[in-house]
């Protein structure tokens, strides 16, 4: 049985690397224009959504923004940004360049693009809570891919945002021990690959070398999904919406429509069952579900 879910604050962050990028498995119409990314921002803060994730390497998306921030002022959304992977740390130049593009008074997260880039300026943390205390940055934070990179942040005391990836197939079968041990130390989880940049929405029979490894379990999705009448994109969504451990998802999307859909889609909350069919789906080459190792 299908129960709706409370509308009055959505756990979704929407992500902007397709604004800046040419960027997804299923993109094919490439950037959108800034009056598309205008007419996408301004329907998503109207419907609740208020914090999007971007980063100095999504090409000019942090500019795309502060245009739309200075058209709408009275439409601000918070707004995490991401270090570079090579960084000169400079770090009080960045803050405030991206201030400045963003056209936004502090940031909500400034985080490091990789674990990698953390580990190189563990050193250096100390000068980014100067910023937590002028107010210019809210929280600090790592973008990563594995667990072994989640266990040593958990530790980490300064940092305050995990952002990985999470879902369907990269699940609570692989993550979710993980994931308490993370809430329990305080950490704000943030998760990414909702949609494992669309893989869930090739055919079955594509010949894409990553459908051909995952086809078991893409089929076993399916299977899921006609057993239950719901769609995979909704089921997708949904299964890290109603993740306990979960703070926010973060999705993109490269049109309005798209962002249309996946507004209607939060409106469900699955029949606990069918989250726990999803559980148990285990794939044991977990490289596979890393869109970094895809090419």
């Amino acid at each position: 049985m299908r129960t709706t879910r409370a509308m009055s604050k959505l756990k979704i962050i929407l992500g902007t690397v397709q604004f800046g990028l040419n960027y997804g498995i299923n993109n094919y119409n490439g950037k959108p224009e800034q009056n598309q990314v205008n007419e996408i921002l301004l329907t998503a803060m109207q419907a609740g959504i208020q914090c999007l994730d971007t980063a100095e390497a999504y090409g000019n998306a942090h500019q795309i923004i502060g245009d739309f921030h200075k058209k709408n002022l009275s439409a601000k959304f918070e707004v995490i940004s991401k270090l570079p992977h090579k960084l000169d740390k400079d770090f009080e130049t960045k803050v405030e360049t991206y201030l400045k593009d963003l056209d936004v008074p502090c940031l909500k997260g400034l985080l490091f693009h990789s674990f990698e880039t953390y580990k190189e300026c563990k050193g250096s943390i100390g000068l980014l809570g100067e910023f937590k205390k002028s107010g210019k940055v809210k929280y600090i934070g790592v973008s990563i891919y594995s667990n072994s990179h989640l266990e040593e942040l958990i530790q980490d005391t300064e940092i305050d945002i995990i952002q990985l990836p999470f879902n369907m197939l990269d699940n609570v079968s692989i993550k979710g021990g993980l994931l308490q041990k993370a809430k329990e130390a305080g950490k704000i989880i943030h998760t990414r690959s909702a949609f494992l940049q669309g893989l869930f929405f090739k055919a079955i029979e594509d010949p894409n070398k990553i459908v051909r490894s995952l086809e078991p379990s893409l089929r076993r999705i399916q299977e899921i999904s006609r057993f239950y009448n719901i769609p995979i994109r909704q089921m997708a969504l949904n299964y890290c919406l109603d993740q306990k451990n979960i703070d926010e998802v973060l999705i993109g999307v490269d049109n309005l429509e798209q962002l249309k859909q996946n507004l209607n889609d939060v409106d469900l909350v699955m029949p606990t069952d069918l989250i726990e069919e999803l559980n148990k789906i285990k794939v044991m080459d977990t490289n596979l579900l890393n869109p970094a190792l895809w090419n």
